[in-house]
């Protein structure tokens, strides 16, 4: 945009600076219906200038928008993913298995205590002499539906696929496994751009992809999680979420 505007300023100081010749040297029977046209193409070039910088005022206005509740939807797919891995150890690449994971699965509700207890082989070896050592005893409370634990009575999880804005009809990408070197579950959820912002100019969404910035989303889709490496957290900078 930045170029845009230097160009159309540099425009409007050259059409100024052919206005003053011709107030200089054209005849003055030729002089007001060119300076009406000069002062036209200024105001013309005026408006462009504005129109651009305005353009993208409203443009990442909208984006910030449409980011916001995109990520609140990524919030909850990262929920029920730890969810799934706590109680099962892997994440879930299908939203169909996910949303019946929430419907069925529980918590199991433990308490950790220090106990001490004799431990009958030193107590041989050292000849009767009574020697005790020290465990760690895990006790089940109970269990807790994690649909109660993550969503309440609120079921917007069977919805957390479907993309809340953007173009109609669009789905989040959900993808699970392991990672290959170290077999580290990993999951990653992702929605291009271009598709939350599919009704805007496409330069500007253009360059939206190709953004690297430390107060932008990066690179060309907004998600949770990676295939790459152990990371559950989004790619969303501070001041677009609190987490």
């Amino acid at each position: 945009m930045l170029n845009v505007i230097l160009v159309v300023v540099g425009l409007i100081l050259l059409t100024v600076g052919i206005v003053w010749l011709i107030d200089k040297f054209v005849p003055k029977k030729l002089k007001p219906i060119l300076n009406l046209v000069l002062w036209a193409l200024i105001v013309f070039l005026g408006y462009i200038t504005f129109m651009s910088v305005y353009g993208e005022i409203k443009f990442n206005k909208l984006k910030n928008e449409r980011y916001d509740s995109v990520i609140s939807k990524l919030k909850d797919i990262r929920d029920a993913e730890l969810a799934h891995r706590t109680v099962t150890g892997e994440f879930n690449g299908n939203f169909d298995d996910l949303i019946k994971f929430i419907d069925t699965a529980e918590f199991t509700i433990t308490q950790r205590k220090d106990s001490t207890i004799i431990d009958e082989e030193l107590t041989r070896r050292f000849g009767g002499v009574e020697t005790t050592r020290d465990i760690v005893v895990i006790d089940t409370l109970g269990f807790v539906p994690v649909r109660d634990s993550l969503f309440g009575a609120d079921t917007r999880y069977k919805t957390m696929m479907n993309l809340p804005v953007g173009q109609p009809g669009a789905k989040f990408i959900l993808k699970a496994g392991r990672l290959a070197d170290n077999n580290i579950p990993v999951f990653e959820a992702s929605v291009d751009k271009a598709i939350i912002l599919f009704d805007q100019d496409e330069n500007l969404v253009a360059k939206e992809k190709e953004v690297v910035s430390v107060d932008e989303v990066n690179g060309p889709t907004l998600k949770v999680g990676s295939m790459d490496e152990p990371y559950t957290k989004g790619n969303w900078p501070k001041n677009l979420s609190k987490d």
